[in-house]
């Protein structure tokens, strides 16, 4: 094994730490962090492949002849399939570079992602039995409001708008505004059809009146060139705000899902 540090590291774990061990070590690691620092995308990235039961032990198999280092965040050993990271941004989508690898062989390994990643979110991010009932309408919200924020028609632009503000503060809607204007630019030209939905979601922390809920998402979108849908896949992180009992979207980081 080399010398670079490991998934355990980076939690400060031992290799038979349990898994209510590393969920403790997750969850104390990331809550002073904010969703768009490198290290929380690395810290939930150890804490999906230490949770899932059968990714942990292809994992350690592979610490028996080679290394999985870290530099400041970011594996430098080729990630597995379901290790690989999404790169937050709101505006910014990144290719990921792999080696030589047959064409079949890649489009299997993408679905097979897909769907651990839809299947290990509830492992590691689900709330702890007997969880605060507010962070729990907190998720409950951010899984509705998610929809609206992320879906648009060309055809129905002013709609689709007013019902994405009805889910925001009035900060975020300010922010929203600018990313809208784009949509309003383009959307009409290129005949877009954006339906966001819900695949999974899970507290990531909970503090009085303000909640982080991460909620992956499907989002089948057409266009004039493409009638058949093409599935976009990303895991929201939103900020919802408890403002006179409603929960709403005070911020949202948007990453996709690699596969």
């Amino acid at each position: 094994m080399g010398d670079g540090p490991t998934w355990y590291d980076l939690l400060d774990l031992p290799r038979g730490a349990s898994t209510e061990e590393v969920r403790a070590a997750w969850k104390a690691r990331i809550a002073d962090l904010e969703p768009g620092d490198r290290r929380f995308d690395s810290l939930n990235r150890a804490a999906k492949v230490l949770l899932d039961p059968q990714t942990r032990a292809d994992y350690d198999a592979t610490l028996a002849d080679e290394s999985s280092p870290i530099d400041e965040g970011i594996p430098v050993r080729a990630p597995s399939p379901e290790e690989k990271p999404g790169l937050v941004t709101r505006l910014r989508r990144s290719a990921t570079t792999q080696g030589p690898i047959p064409t079949r062989l890649l489009a299997g390994l993408g679905v097979m992602a897909a769907v651990l990643v839809a299947l290990t979110a509830w492992v590691w991010l689900r709330p702890d039995g007997g969880g605060d009932e507010a962070a729990r309408a907190a998720q409950t919200a951010a899984e509705r409001a998610v929809v609206p924020v992320l879906s648009y028609d060309f055809e129905n632009l002013a709609a689709d708008e007013e019902a994405a503000k009805a889910q925001m503060t009035g900060r975020y809607s300010a922010e929203y505004d600018k990313l809208f204007s784009l949509i309003e630019d383009n959307a009409p030209q290129t005949e877009t059809r954006v339906s966001a939905e819900v695949v999974a979601s899970g507290i990531v922390r909970a503090a009085g009146d303000r909640v982080q809920v991460l909620v992956f998402v499907d989002r089948p979108t057409t266009n004039k060139l493409e009638a058949e849908p093409t599935v976009y896949k990303d895991q929201v992180t939103l900020s919802m705000q408890l403002v006179d009992g409603t929960w709403l979207v005070d911020d949202m980081v948007t990453s996709p899902v690699q596969g």
